[in-house]
C-alpha cells in the first residue's frame, strides 16, 4: 500500500513537473531559513544554560531610586558577597567578579595581551568550570595567585600541568604565580575571559570597592537546592540599609535576584524593571521562521486546491471502485509528504553550504549536529509538520467530492474554495509586509544610529592602552605632536564608547542635602575638548596655564539637574573637593543610543587617567599615522606590545546585535517575499491556463493586451491591497515596541508604510505580469481549437 501511494504520488510529482518544482522549492527554501533561524534560537537559549547548578545561580541587582527616578542595574559594593555568605545560611557560594580589561602577560618570551577579569575564592565551585589543574577551593585564593585558561597555558607553557606554580608577569610590573587551568570557555559561556585573578587582589587594587556607599563590580550568588527564592529576596531588598551611609528619603537602593540563566536573554532594564533585552529578538525571529514555513505551506495548499478539478475525476473514480475516504486521505498526505521529504533534502544540502557563511554573519559557531539522535528527530518532526501543514487542506477537500458529480462533469467549485485560496494569499502577502515593514524601519533605526550626531567625532579617533607610558606621557606625547598625521593627542579614564563610573558625591551652594544625583565622571587630561572634538558652549577646556586640579567640566544635563543656568564661575565640589565650574561642554553619549544622557562631570586627574591614550589623526593619512605611533611607543615602552583601537569601530560594535538581526531580517524578507512570489506565479499561471478559451474569445471580440493583463491582474492585486491594509497596524505595534529599547530612536513615518505596500504591489505585479502577458499575447486560433 505505501510503495504504491508513493508511485502515485511520483507519477503525479512528474506529470506536473513545473508545479512540483514550484512547491519544492518554496518548501525547501522555507525549510532550510527555518533550520537556520532554529541553530540560531537553539544557541541563544543555551548560553548561560551550561552550569551544573544553573538553577541555583543568581546576579545581585541593584535597583536604585534617585530624586523620583528609577534605574537597575549589576554594580554592587565589593563586599556584598563575603558579607551575604556570613549573613545568609541559604547562600552557598558568593563570589564578586569584574568587567573584562586587557592586560599585558608576558612569561619568557612571550608576551600577548589578554582578556581577564576578578573574582572571588568561590567562582570555580559555582560555575562548575572544568580544572585541568588545580582545585576549585585554592584556585583563587591566593593575592599573588592566577587561573588561566587551557589556551593560555598551552600557549605560555606548553600544557596545562607544566603552567602550575609558574610565573606570568602582569603588565610588566608584578609577578602572579598560576594556581589554576581551567578548560577553555565553551561558545555559549555568558561571560569570556582568559584568566582570572583574586578578590582580594581587586580590593588591594580599588579601595573604593571596599566602600560601601560605592558600586561597581558584580556579585553572584549559588543558593541552597532547598531555599525559597521569593522568601530570600525579601530579606535581600533591604541588605545595605544601615550599611551604605548615604540612604534618605529620597535616595535608596534595593537589591533583587536575576537568574543567571536569564541574564543573557533578559538584559534590558527600564525604569528599574525588566523590559526584554535580546530575547525580543529569539522571539521576533522564531515567529519569522514559522511565517516562512506557512508561507511555503500555503504556496502548497493553494496550488493543490486550484489544481483539484484535474485530480477530482481520479477521485471520482476511485471512490466508484471501492476507494474510501480515509486512504484518498492518506494518497494526498502521502504526496504532500514525498514533496516535502525531496524538499527536506534540499534544505539539509542547502544549510551544510551555507552555514560557514551564516556563522561569519553571525559571529557564532553553530553545526547542524547531524550525527545526534535528537537532530533526526527534529528533522522527522519539520517533515511530518511540513507536510501535514501543506497537504491537509487538500486531501480533505478532494476525498470529499462527490463521484457522481465529478464523473458526470458537474462539478463547480463554489465560493467557499475560493474564499479560502484568495484567504491564503492574503494571509502569505500579510507576512510578507510585516518582514518588509520590520526590515525597512530596522535599517531606518540602523542608519540613524550610524549617522546621527553623538557629541563628539568618533571617526579617525584611536585609543591606545596606557599602561607603561604615565611616567614618561608628556615626553611620549610630544614625540607623536611632531609625527605626520597627528592633530591632538590626551590621555583619560573615559573610553567614549561607555562610561560607568557615577558617583553621588557632588555638593553646590542650595542643594538639598536629601536630594542623591547620579552623576557620571571621568578624569581626563589638557586638550581632551580638542581630542573629542565636543563643543564647549561656554567657558574653556583645561589648560596648564591654570590651576585646574579642583576644576570641573559638566555637560548641559548636568547643569540643568544643579540648576545653574549660566555655569561658568559657579561653586562646585566633587568627592570633597572644592572648586568651580570651567567650562559647560554641549551633551555627547558616552553610552550606546540604548540609554538616554546622564549628567556628567569631568575632572582634570594626572594620575589615575592612563586607561586610554586618545590620539586625533587626520584624515587620509591612517597608516602612515599608525606606524610613526608604533615606532614611538616601540622606542619608549618595549616591554609592552603595541595595540590600538579604533573608537569608530567600536562604536558599530556596540550595534552587532540590532546590525545582525537586521541582515537576517533582509535575508528572510527577501526569502519570504520569494517563496509567496513563487505560489503567486504558480496561481497566475493556473488561472491564465483554465481562462484559456476566455481569453481567446475576448480577443476574437476585440480586446487588447492591456485589457487581458488587467483582467487576469486584477484579482490578485486586490488581495494584495487588502494583505496591506491588515499588515499596517500590526507592524506599526511590532516595531513601535521594538524601537522602545533605544532612548533615541527614529519616529515611525507613514511613508514607510507606503513603501512597503508599493514594493510589494510592484513585486505582485511583476509576478503576475509574466503569466498574464503570455496568455494575452497567445493567438486566439491556437486558444480556441479544440481539445
Amino acid at each position: 500500500m505505501f510503495i504504491n501511494t508513493y508511485k502515485i504520488a511520483w507519477r503525479n510529482m512528474m506529470r506536473n513537473k513545473a508545479f512540483s518544482a514550484i512547491n519544492i522549492l518554496g518548501l525547501a527554501l522555507g525549510m532550510a531559513a527555518s533550520l537556520f533561524i532554529f541553530l540560531w534560537v537553539r544557541d541563544e537559549w543555551s548560553i548561560g544554560k551550561q552550569y551544573a547548578n544553573g538553577p541555583f545561580l543568581y546576579r545581585i541587582m541593584e535597583r536604585e531610586f534617585s530624586s523620583g527616578k528609577v534605574v537597575a542595574d549589576e554594580d554592587t559594593p565589593g563586599l556584598l558577597a563575603e558579607e551575604l555568605k556570613k549573613q545568609f545560611p541559604e547562600v552557598v557560594h558568593a563570589a564578586g567578579f569584574t568587567w573584562p580589561e586587557g592586560h599585558v602577560l608576558t612569561a619568557g618570551d612571550k608576551m600577548i595581551r589578554q582578556v581577564g577579569r576578578y573574582a572571588g575564592a568561590d567562582w570555580f565551585g559555582m560555575y562548575s568550570i572544568p580544572l585541568l589543574a588545580g582545585t576549585p577551593a585554592t584556585a583563587l585564593n591566593s593575592p599573588s595567585g592566577i587561573a588561566i585558561s587551557r589556551k593560555l597555558a598551552e600557549t605560555y607553557f606548553g600544557s596545562a600541568q607544566n603552567a602550575i606554580n609558574k610565573s606570568i608577569r602582569f603588565d610588566n610590573a608584578v609577578d602572579y604565580q598560576v594556581t589554576a587551568v581551567f578548560e577553555n570557555l565553551p561558545a555559549n559561556a555568558t561571560e569570556r575571559y582568559d584568566f582570572l585573578l583574586t578578590w582580594s587582589e581587586f580590593l588591594n587594587r580599588e579601595p573604593w570597592a571596599k566602600d560601601w556607599t560605592n558600586g561597581g563590580p558584580g556579585t553572584r550568588i549559588q543558593l541552597s537546592p532547598d531555599a525559597d527564592r521569593k522568601q530570600f529576596e525579601a530579606k535581600l531588598e533591604w541588605f545595605l540599609k544601615g550599611r551604605n551611609t548615604d540612604f534618605n528619603s529620597t535616595f535608596y537602593i534595593q537589591l533583587f535576584l536575576q537568574p543567571e540563566t536569564e541574564a543573557y536573554l533578559h538584559a534590558s532594564f527600564k525604569a528599574g524593571y525588566r523590559v526584554g533585552g535580546r530575547i525580543v529578538y529569539v522571539r521576533l525571529l522564531t515567529i519569522v521562521a514559522l511565517f516562512l514555513l506557512l508561507i511555503a505551506g500555503i504556496n502548497f495548499t493553494n496550488l493543490a486546491t486550484a489544481r483539484s478539478i484535474k485530480r477530482a475525476r481520479e477521485v471520482g473514480v476511485r471512490k466508484v471502485v471501492g476507494a474510501g475516504r480515509l486512504s484518498l486521505v492518506w494518497q494526498f498526505m502521502g504526496e504532500a509528504i514525498l514533496l516535502a521529504a525531496i524538499a527536506l533534502i534540499i534544505a539539509i544540502v542547502i544549510v551544510v553550504a551555507v552555514l560557514p557563511a551564516f556563522n561569519h554573519l553571525t559571529g557564532k559557531q553553530l553545526t547542524l549536529p547531524l550525527a545526534q539522535p535528537s537532530a533526526w528527530g527534529l528533522l522527522l518532526g519539520l517533515l511530518i509538520i511540513t507536510g501535514i501543514l501543506a497537504g491537509s487542506y487538500p486531501a480533505f477537500f478532494l476525498s470529499s467530492l462527490n463521484p457522481a458529480r465529478v464523473l458526470k462533469g458537474t462539478l463547480r467549485f463554489g465560493a467557499g474554495a475560493q474564499f479560502f485560496r484568495r484567504g491564503l494569499v492574503v494571509f502569505q502577502f500579510l507576512m510578507s509586509m510585516l518582514l518588509i515593514t520590520g526590515t525597512l524601519i530596522v535599517y531606518r533605526q540602523l542608519n540613524y544610529i550610524e549617522t546621527k550626531d553623538i557629541g563628539y567625532d568618533r571617526k579617525n579617533l584611536v585609543s591606545i592602552p596606557g599602561r607603561g607610558i604615565a611616567k614618561q606621557y608628556e615626553a611620549f606625547r610630544n614625540e607623536l605632536l611632531q609625527l605626520p598625521g597627528i592633530q591632538a593627542v590626551t590621555h583619560a579614564a573615559l573610553n567614549p564608547l561607555g562610561n560607568g563610573n557615577t558617583t553621588e558625591a557632588v555638593e553646590w551652594p542650595g542643594k538639598d542635602p536629601n536630594d542623591m544625583i547620579s552623576f557620571n565622571q571621568t578624569g581626563v587630561w589638557y586638550d581632551f575638548a580638542k581630542v573629542l572634538k565636543v563643543k564647549i558652549i561656554q567657558g574653556r577646556d583645561f589648560s596648564p596655564a591654570f590651576a585646574d586640579s579642583n576644576n570641573y567640566l559638566i555637560n548641559q544635563m548636568a547643569a540643568q539637574r544643579i540648576g545653574y543656568k549660566d555655569p561658568v564661575g559657579k561653586p562646585l565640589t566633587f568627592w570633597r573637593k572644592p572648586g568651580k565650574i570651567i567650562g559647560l561642554i554641549e551633551d555627547f553619549h558616552f553610552n550606546s543610543l540604548h540609554q538616554p544622557i546622564t549628567p556628567m562631570i569631568i575632572r582634570l586627574d594626572p594620575r589615575n587617567s592612563f586607561d586610554n591614550i586618545l590620539v586625533r589623526l587626520e584624515s587620509g593619512k591612517t597608516k602612515e599615522a599608525l606606524a610613526g605611533i608604533e615606532t614611538v611607543y616601540r622606542t619608549m615602552n618595549p616591554d609592552l606590545p603595541f595595540t590600538y583601537s579604533f573608537i569608530d569601530e567600536g562604536y558599530q560594535r556596540q550595534y552587532r546585535s540590532e546590525t545582525i538581526v537586521g541582515t537576517l531580517a533582509t535575508i528572510f524578507t527577501f526569502l519570504a517575499i520569494f517563496i509567496a512570489c513563487l505560489g503567486l506565479f504558480g496561481l497566475a499561471a493556473f488561472t491564465a491556463e483554465q481562462r484559456t478559451k476566455e481569453i481567446g474569445v475576448r480577443k476574437v471580440l476585440g480586446a487588447s493586451v492591456a485589457n487581458i493583463v488587467t483582467l487576469l491582474s486584477k484579482d490578485f492585486l486586490k488581495l494584495v491591497l487588502i494583505a496591506i491594509i491588515m499588515a499596517t497596524p500590526v507592524a506599526w505595534w511590532v516595531m513601535h515596541q521594538w524601537l522602545q529599547e533605544f532612548a533615541y530612536r527614529v519616529h515611525i513615518s507613514w511613508w514607510v508604510f507606503v513603501l512597503a505596500g508599493l514594493l510589494a504591489v510592484v513585486i505582485a505585479l511583476i509576478t503576475i505580469s509574466f503569466q498574464s502577458i503570455k496568455a494575452a499575447l497567445t493567438s486566439p486560433a491556437k486558444s480556441l481549437k479544440s481539445e
